[in-house]
């Protein structure tokens, strides 16, 4: 997967990263894949998996089908400067 610096970014690729992650007080659902998690806390998706297995970080996820997901409210209570644990 190529990355690119989003201000490389012309105004279709713009929209479309907005598309494929809404900003998080626009978000609809109470939980949300690791990609975009990891999106809006500015972390690899790797370090978010990391997190689950090793039960160490900051918000825990759930299990959806055997996949994990994270509570948006969660999110947001940790970027607003909250401390979860």
């Amino acid at each position: 997967m190529k990355t690119v610096s989003i201000q490389h970014l012309n105004q279709d690729e713009n929209i479309a990263l907005a598309n494929l992650y809404p900003p998080l007080e626009l978000e609809t659902r109470t939980a949300i894949p690791t990609d975009v998690a990891a999106h809006h806390l500015s972390r690899k998706s790797q370090t978010l998996r990391a997190w689950a297995c090793m039960e160490n970080g900051p918000i825990r996820p759930i299990r959806i089908n055997g996949r994990l997901a994270w509570k948006v409210a969660e999110i947001a209570a940790l970027l607003n400067g909250g401390c979860l644990k």
